[in-house]
């Protein structure tokens, strides 16, 4: 542990307490992964807080950033919308069928695919999927607030490393 008394926080603690009663395990994980699932705790709720000032849930967000990261007409067919969210084809009709009734998205033929359908942002969809995106990112910059940027590439490099595996073994999928 190499800070100080006056900067312990609750991982520290744990990780002490853990030492103290199994001296004959190595927990020093403990001191990197409970480390990050408090922070996805933080993250999480710093996402919802985004997404309510701006009338969105979580899963809408995720399907309305998918059609504004495809580039102009901001659309794609429900099933590249599958792969982009990763939920069934069920619950992917349901979430369309949804925005659509809110105005934030539509279906139009498809030119390519006569029976297919494409999914495409409104201005409204895009208007608030902006703003709602504009303030995730100045919440998050407040959860980085206590690192420097130097410090952030080199955190963001790390943990990089930790998850390429992940990525390359299930195709990039989360």
């Amino acid at each position: 542990m190499s800070h100080s008394r006056a900067t312990e926080d609750e991982v520290d603690r744990l990780v002490a307490a853990w030492r103290q009663e199994r001296p004959d395990l190595d927990v020093s994980p403990l001191e990197v992964l409970s480390r990050v699932s408090r922070l996805s705790r933080h993250l999480d709720r710093a996402r919802r807080a985004a997404f309510a000032e701006h009338d969105l849930e979580s899963w809408e967000f995720d399907v309305l950033t998918a059609l504004r990261r495809s580039g102009k007409p901001y659309e794609l067919s429900p099933g590249a919308l599958l792969r982009a969210t990763l939920v069934t084809s069920g619950t992917m009709t349901n979430r369309i069928d949804r925005l659509a009734a809110s105005g934030l998205v539509t279906r139009h033929p498809d030119p390519e695919d006569r029976r297919g359908v494409l999914v495409r942002l409104t201005a409204l969809g895009r208007e608030r999927v902006d703003a709602a995106f504009a303030g995730l990112l100045r919440r998050e910059r407040e959860l980085l607030a206590g690192l420097g940027e130097r410090e952030q590439r080199t955190l963001a490099a790390l943990l990089h490393t930790l998850l390429a595996p992940f990525d390359a073994s299930d195709g990039g999928a989360h």
